[in-house]
């Protein structure tokens, strides 16, 4: 797969007036727009920031610099195809002279600005600023993006839909918590990384493509990563291919099948909860595949919280799987129509749905930093989301605060291996 640094290439295309006509000649106090066009050659380029810089000439002081990404425009990626991106300064108040106009198209790799191409113009700023304050837009200037035509129009990619998007929640969010925000974009993220339980894969293939590791293998008895080649297309993702080092296995994570050491990273999002009849042995599978100073991530489901239980598709009513008897539960499962809220028209039968609910482990805060500090793992990064306040009713009244109150924990992790490590039981197939 080409490195987006290299295989990008943006030229400029005009610099408009506010009649929308070239010039090179532009009058003070009126508007004044760039338009760019960023031609992406690469399949797909994430993380871009497209920067406007003022320089005048003669003194080479920079009067204006406006970025994409400082005015809320979270590019996170854009597929193969041609893009026109536009500034606009409604008002625009410089000192006479002339100016150069320097564009720039960046990304954002491993906590680094990288630019990718960059283009400049010159124009003439005329007319007198007297009585007028030496006010440059920064906190009056926008910016527009749309497809040319034949490429993916932009109001169709999953981070324009944002966080309503299924897609957005796993291919945009889910990755870029992990890999920036909990792990602090590692170099260990470009060497081997192990992903136990991925599900439909969406998180494995956004953090592969991101990061470009040695090998990224994700593990999942449900298989249901065979649906990704759809989800792809029916998300504008243009891979055609699944790479060879990006390797899925429908394997039991009680049994990891790859010997110790193997891994420098291991995540777990959303899956040990759903490990039938706990998941002590997977977390010592974990320490036992994961190298000595190896990172683990990990975001289980928390049971007690109003997400936890997996039931938000049947009922938004708080803390139904703790209010309503096993019965009450079993008829909304069994007799209702589910609302998808999380996932790519991916049917289950609402046995399936009622086998799940039944199979959840009852991970609290307390209990999993226990287990986890029995394993000889480090505590690096935690964040917690909770809840704002909580009705006590009386069937909540033998429940913990913190167990109700925490809806969500994200927690990264250093492994160290103190004793021995074990010995490797599996086939010899892994990679």
């Amino acid at each position: 797969m080409p490195n987006p640094q290299s295989s990008s290439r943006f030229r400029f295309a005009r610099l408009l007036n506010h009649l929308d006509q070239p010039t090179t000649r532009l009058e003070n106090g009126r508007p004044a727009k760039v338009r760019m066009l960023a031609e992406i050659n690469d399949t797909i380029v994430f993380d871009i920031v497209f920067e406007i810089r003022l320089l005048e000439v003669s003194s080479g002081e920079c009067y204006g610099k406006f970025s994409s990404f400082d005015a809320g425009w979270n590019t996170c990626w854009l597929p193969n195809g041609a893009y026109s991106i536009e500034w606009y300064a409604p008002r625009l108040v410089l000192r006479p002279g002339r100016y150069v106009v320097e564009m720039d198209l960046c990304i954002l790799s491993d906590a680094q600005r990288i630019t990718l191409d960059q283009a400049t113009t010159s124009i003439d700023i005329t007319g007198d600023i007297t009585g007028s304050s030496n006010a440059y837009p920064q906190q009056q200037s926008a910016w527009s993006m749309w497809a040319e035509p034949g490429s993916v129009p932009v109001d169709d990619l999953s981070w324009r839909k944002g966080h309503e998007n299924w897609f957005f929640r796993h291919f945009d969010h889910a990755a870029k918590v992990v890999t920036s925000y909990m792990l602090d974009d590692s170099p260990l993220l470009h060497g081997k990384i192990l992903d136990v339980g991925c599900g439909d894969g969406i998180t494995a293939l956004s953090v592969f493509l991101r990061k470009r590791p040695e090998l990224l293998v994700g593990l999942d008895p449900f298989e249901l990563y065979r649906e990704l080649p759809r989800i792809m297309e029916d998300n504008h993702l243009p891979i055609k291919d699944i790479p060879d080092n990006l390797v899925f296995r429908p394997d039991d994570a009680n049994h990891i099948p790859y010997p110790d050491d193997t891994f420098d990273v291991v995540t777990s999002w959303g899956s040990l909860e759903h490990i039938a009849g706990g998941y002590l042995q997977t977390l010592r599978e974990i320490k036992r595949v994961l190298k000595n100073g190896g990172l683990f991530f990990v975001h289980p489901g928390l049971y007690y919280s109003n997400f936890g239980h997996h039931l938000g598709e049947f009922s938004q009513e708080p803390f139904v799987h703790l209010t309503r008897s096993h019965e009450e539960l079993r008829r909304l499962v069994l007799e209702s129509t589910p609302e998808l809220m999380d996932r790519s028209d991916i049917v289950y039968t609402p046995e399936d749905f009622w086998r799940y609910y039944n199979e959840l482990n009852p991970i609290t805060v307390s209990k999993i930093e226990q287990e986890l500090r029995a394993l000889e793992f480090d505590f690096w990064r935690v964040s917690l989301r909770v809840e704002d306040q909580i009705e006590y009713t009386p069937e909540l009244q033998q429940y913990q605060m913190q167990d109700l109150a925490t809806l969500e924990l994200y927690l990264s992790t250093i492994n160290r291996k103190k004793s021995a490590p074990t010995s490797f039981v599996g086939d010899k197939k892994g990679k």
